[in-house]
Formats: C-alpha cells, structure tokens, sequence
C-alpha cells in the first residue's frame, strides 16, 4: 500500500516549518513598472532561431501577462512573429530601429540598442 506523497509539487518532499503551504512563491506578485521606469536593452541575436536573425526585448519589470502583451504590440509594428518567454521578448528578423522608434514613441523612455 503506497502513500500518495507531494514530492511532485515544486520539488518539496517536506518540510519542517508548522506554517508551510504548497504554494508556488514566484514572480507574479510583482507589479510592471511603468514605460518611463522601464529599462530595456534592445540587441539581436541569431542563437536563440537557429541562426536566424531574432530582435531580443530584455529587461522589462512586470508580470508575464505584461510582458506577453509588450511583445504582441511590437509584433503588429514590425509585421512579424515573435514570443514572450523566461523575461525577454523575442521579435523575430533585425527589427531593432522599429522596435526602439516604437517604445521611445509609447513612452518607454529609457531604451537603448545594447551590443554592435
């Protein structure tokens, strides 16, 4: 007869604290910054698509939910696909003009093209 454990949640098999609960502490609490407070470095890579030219958004403060729809307006700008995960925006092509000219006009005050 086997005990159904929780080792599958988060990877706790137990724990000794009295008050401890199983749910997950991570970001999503965090509140997005507003544009003007944002920092975001603006550079491309060709590692993340495979050798292809992809557009990375890095440093934006917020949540994912935020992030995703950052990343969905860039999107329509440029014409192109991309995705929002781990943190970074990826916009896929050498969109960077686009991209910088987009989030200086919307606000975002402080972004730069980091790198070459």
């Amino acid at each position: 007869m086997s005990k159904k454990n929780n080792s599958d949640k988060f990877g706790f098999v137990y724990s000794t604290d009295p008050n401890f609960n199983f749910n997950k502490q991570n970001d999503e609490g965090q509140e997005t910054l507003s544009p003007e407070k944002q920092i975001l470095r603006i550079k491309l890579d060709t590692k993340i698509k495979g050798g292809k030219a992809a557009t990375i958004i890095d440093g934006f403060v917020g949540t994912e939910e935020d992030l995703e729809n950052l990343a969905k307006k860039l999107k329509n700008h440029c014409g192109t696909g991309g995705s929002a995960k781990n943190g970074i925006a990826i916009i896929q092509g050498d969109n960077r003009e686009k991209v910088v000219a987009w989030l200086l006009k919307n606000g975002y005050k402080n972004t730069k093209k980091a790198g070459g």
